[in-house]
């Protein structure tokens, strides 16, 4: 792998990880298209990149979760938890992110390999890209939601936390399932992608822990990890800001369609080539 193939797998992480599209897929695609192997351990230095461009735009709100998680566990001692959810939002949203978080981890540990196995087969990866089409043209179609973090059940957690798992499988988008999850339990459509992009830190992280074992094995050079990495990092963070101006202000039917074109031909594709 050059320099320039890591600077446009960077950039293909970044964007795709956080626009509902689908980054494992456009990976995937990209990897076939120069030619090169799965990288297992490339691919969790990009994901550290992106995983840097979420903590660089939600810092402060991270901060503030930290402090009232700890806070609300200190309630428990002094017999106000509940109280303390109901009054401060932060600390309700610090448990919601934990049970949220629940579902992949499980899935990561018990079904990592069947997972990855989808990966060899482009067919299976263009299926999915069009289920998540799916997710997002039946997301819009549902009535606005105005649901705030004092309204999000936990139930409603765990169902989001539900669709981040099944978006394990290669061409389900991460964000596309869990904004999409959100917008059916009734989230305001900013609070829905906010809670999204916020679920993905654990998720990032849990999967570079998994994956670091791999980063001994590498022969890439030190000049190529790190273009990969900032281009992962910078074009995450630009992702992240348009993503969400988009949600505010129009339809995530472009990206629906998108995932349905892009999917169909990566079918197509690969029958021909069978």
């Amino acid at each position: 792998m050059d320099i320039i193939q890591a600077i446009i797998l960077g950039i293909v992480q970044g964007l795709t990880e956080f626009l509902p599209v689908s980054s494992s897929a456009h990976l995937v695609f990209v990897t076939d298209l120069f030619n090169l192997p799965q990288n297992v351990a490339f691919d969790t230095i990009l994901h550290l990149g992106t995983l840097v461009a979420v903590v660089g735009y939600f810092w402060r709100d991270i901060l503030t979760i930290i402090s009232s998680f700890i806070s609300s566990v200190l309630d428990i001692f002094r017999g106000r938890f509940k109280e303390g959810l109901e009054e401060k939002p932060f600390k309700k949203l610090s448990w919601l992110l934990i049970v949220g978080t629940i579902p992949a981890g499980l899935a990561g540990i018990f079904l990592q390999n069947q997972f990855e196995a989808l990966f060899n087969d482009v067919i299976y990866v263009g299926f999915f890209l069009i289920v998540t089409g799916l997710l997002l043209w039946a997301a819009e179609r549902v009535k606005p939601g105005t649901k705030d973090v004092k309204d999000i059940s936990f139930k409603n957690a765990l169902v989001i936390g539900i669709f981040q798992a099944i978006a394990i499988a290669p061409g389900i988008s991460r964000s596309g399932a869990t904004i999409s999850a959100g917008l059916f339990s009734g989230l305001n459509r900013e609070l829905a992608a906010r809670f999204s992009f916020l679920l993905s830190i654990p998720a990032i992280l849990g999967a570079a822990v998994v994956q670091i074992r791999h980063i001994n094995s590498m022969d890439t050079t030190t000049v190529t990890l790190i273009a990969g990495f900032l281009s992962a990092m910078i074009f995450g963070y630009i992702a992240i800001k348009l993503l969400l101006k988009i949600i505010r202000e129009r339809t995530l039917m472009i990206f629906a369609y998108y995932c349905w074109i892009v999917g169909a031909l990566a079918i197509i594709v690969s029958i021909l080539h069978l």
